[in-house]
């Protein structure tokens, strides 16, 4: 008696064209994510995951790293065309933008979806440096 041999499908390669590219700036860290028109995630990197560890993971030089690794990531599915969407308040927002621009992809806008309180939560007490 013979055994069945398993057979495996290779997955099919995803292209896309247009995407989003989302930037999450913390005060400790940048979060890039490419994701698909529908908000599936295509690629993702953080300054963290880049190789930057403690306090460097903040700075812009650490969020462009991050964002030339995950739109080089991009490329590879075909994204020529890119909507930018950035939430938080960190240093690395605007160097992360800039890295976009000189990459070569095409932005077609770019939207600040930082969260405003509208007198909700009571905000933390002030730092005192």
């Amino acid at each position: 008696m013979a055994t069945p041999t398993k057979t495996r499908r290779k997955k099919a390669k995803r292209t896309l064209q247009k995407g989003m590219l989302h930037v999450q700036a913390t005060f400790n860290n940048t979060i890039i994510s490419v994701t698909d028109e529908a908000g599936n995630v295509v690629a993702w990197k953080s300054s963290g995951s880049v190789g930057f560890k403690g306090s460097r993971k903040s700075t812009p030089y650490a969020a462009q790293i991050a964002t030339e690794k995950v739109l080089e990531k991009a490329k590879d599915f075909g994204l020529n065309k890119v909507e930018v969407i950035v939430k938080g308040i960190g240093s690395g927002r605007d160097s992360a933008i800039r890295a976009l621009l000189a990459s070569g992809i095409e932005t077609t806008s770019i939207r600040d979806v930082t969260g405003m309180p509208h007198n909700g939560c009571r905000p933390r007490k002030a730092r005192r440096v």
